[in-house]
């Protein structure tokens, strides 16, 4: 195990943690900061590189761990983990800020907390930043059922960790584990900067707030007594609640209870992408949302794995993106599908709740009115609610989820080259029609949009569910207006076929598995990023 530079000794009930920042550096809230010109000349490439040299530790997985069994749709989910759970007050801060940790233990126990940052260190998956021995938590009250069926936490601060100013932006994971029992799970939170760099890696956060399940059946998807999952408006969730249930099995890592979806769908691409030192800093989607300018320090803006809930400014902003020469990349499927307004918390604190209250797509030619009221509200007989529709989504990423299809967008299969002289291709050796197995999957994207500028389609195929072909998918790349490029993947999987960080485990489904790491993806992945830095 590796020893830890910085280590915490006991520390009463709640505890107020000063790192090295200077009390002048401390930022007093999480506003945006316009990046001045002088900044985005002072890049450090080599900042990934640098902090990927240092020791690493496997330390950071779960090694025990206890959920709650729930069932639904006769379907056997993980649950929350009562005996320590837990969340932070924020979703990306800045070093210098305080995060505050809310934590619950049942029974009551002390506990260890250590912060690993997530990364390559040599394949070890992340590196140790600090621990803190001996803190306390009680069990803290389960929310009651709020407003429009939110289940919000207003959990007691356990910790206030004022956040080093030398820890540098990346993904971190909070390993808790109870003293009186020994079981663990994490909290998860993002660290951000301002400074220019070639990649933004956003993180889908918005998405796994809405399959989150905790406390038991309280998601998007939950079923309420005055409408169904199909429809909108859903009910609201909440950011103030561990990280627990969620819909899909396909979602389910045994040991990373607490931690999102970051693991099984985002992380493959962060270990890959900090292996090869690419200069990378990590945002959320609450960042895309509010911080519009911000997008603009980078050369390459990321979205990853499974993205499908975005607030409207989001889309906006990443479109005023594109259009100011950033390029875009959409290594997902389902991704920017429901339209979400970003609702305060019950204490008034922005961008903590959300709710569907639409769709980035056009209906189908064929629905009939009744149709489309059945999939716009809560009721045929609701005439109050007016749905949030935002623009077609393939306007943005070059395709999106075709919902015309038997298959709604969900399905698995292989990922098949259509265009094998073109530069994406270089150096694969692939021919067209050339698969790479198992790569599509569980969600993908059709329906391109052919009026785009320069837009090619360069993979495409059949998307199957038990054998059964349900759908056509399309991977698309066009031109931005400032030699700049979009990418769409058209799968969730696309990470998946990068990298096998510890404890990673191929996902299956639709009778189709995911194959783990291919040379081909890694080149592809490789020839695109080094397009997407020459333009800007």
């Amino acid at each position: 195990m590796n020893k830890n530079p910085e280590s915490t000794g006991p520390v009463g009930r709640r505890s107020i943690i000063k790192g090295a920042a200077s009390a002048s550096l401390i930022a007093a809230t999480n506003a945006p900061r316009i990046l001045q010109a002088s900044e985005a000349r002072s890049a450090k490439p080599e900042l990934v590189r640098a902090e990927n040299s240092k020791p690493g530790t496997r330390d950071w997985m779960l090694t025990k761990t206890r959920t709650v069994p729930g069932k639904i749709n006769k379907i056997l989910y993980n649950g929350r983990c009562q005996q320590i759970e837990g969340y932070c007050n924020t979703n990306s801060i800045r070093a210098g800020e305080t995060l505050k940790i809310m934590v619950s233990a049942n029974p009551a126990s002390d506990f260890k907390l250590e912060i690993f940052r997530t990364g390559y260190y040599g394949g070890k998956g992340a590196r140790l930043m600090k621990t803190i021995d001996s803190l306390h938590a009680f069990t803290q009250p389960d929310p009651s059922v709020g407003e429009n069926y939110a289940r919000e936490c207003q959990w007691e601060p356990t910790l206030e960790l004022e956040i080093p100013t030398h820890w540098p932006s990346g993904v971190y994971l909070g390993k808790m584990t109870a003293e009186k029992n020994g079981i663990q799970s994490y909290v998860i939170f993002i660290i951000r900067d301002d400074r220019a760099c070639d990649f933004l890696f956003q993180c889908s956060d918005l998405t796994w707030s809405a399959y989150n399940r905790w406390p038991m059946d309280y998601s998007i998807y939950t079923d309420h007594e005055d409408w169904t999952t199909i429809g909108v408006p859903s009910g609201t969730v909440s950011f103030n609640r561990p990280y627990g249930l969620f819909t899909h099995p396909v979602n389910r890592l045994k040991n990373s209870g607490g931690s999102g979806e970051y693991l099984p769908w985002e992380f493959p691409l962060s270990y890959w992408m900090e292996k090869h030192g690419y200069d990378v800093s990590y945002i959320s989607n609450v960042d895309t949302h509010s911080d519009p300018q911000g997008l603009l320090r980078a050369k390459g803006f990321l979205s990853v794995g499974h993205d499908e809930y975005w607030s409207l400014d989001m889309y906006e902003n990443a479109i005023k993106a594109r259009d100011a020469g950033v390029s875009l990349a959409f290594f997902g499927g389902n991704s920017v599908l429901c339209v979400v307004p970003m609702l305060p918390s019950a204490n008034g604190t922005p961008n903590r709740n959300i709710r569907r209250e639409g769709w980035f797509l056009p209906f189908p030619e064929n629905l009939t009115e009744a149709q489309k009221k059945r999939l716009l509200s809560r009721s045929l007989n609701d005439k109050t609610f007016e749905p949030r529709m935002g623009p077609d989504g393939a306007l943005l990423m070059g395709g999106r989820l075709d919902r015309e299809g038997s298959g709604r967008g969900i399905g698995a299969g292989d990922w098949t080259c259509a265009m094998p002289d073109h530069w994406l291709f270089e150096g694969t050796g692939m021919k067209k029609g050339d698969s790479i197995k198992g790569l599509l999957g569980w969600e993908w994207h059709g329906a391109p949009r052919m009026d785009l500028p320069g837009m090619k389609v360069v993979a495409e195929g059949d998307a199957m569910v038990n054998k059964k072909k349900v759908g056509r998918y399309t991977a698309t790349l066009y031109d931005g207006p400032k030699d700049n490029i979009v990418f769409n993947a058209a799968t969730i999987w696309w990470a998946n076929g990068l990298s096998k960080p510890p404890g990673h485990m191929n996902p299956r489904r639709h009778g189709v598995a995911q194959q783990g790491p291919d040379e081909r993806v890694q080149k592809i992945t490789h020839n695109l990023f080094r397009r997407m830095t020459a333009t800007a």
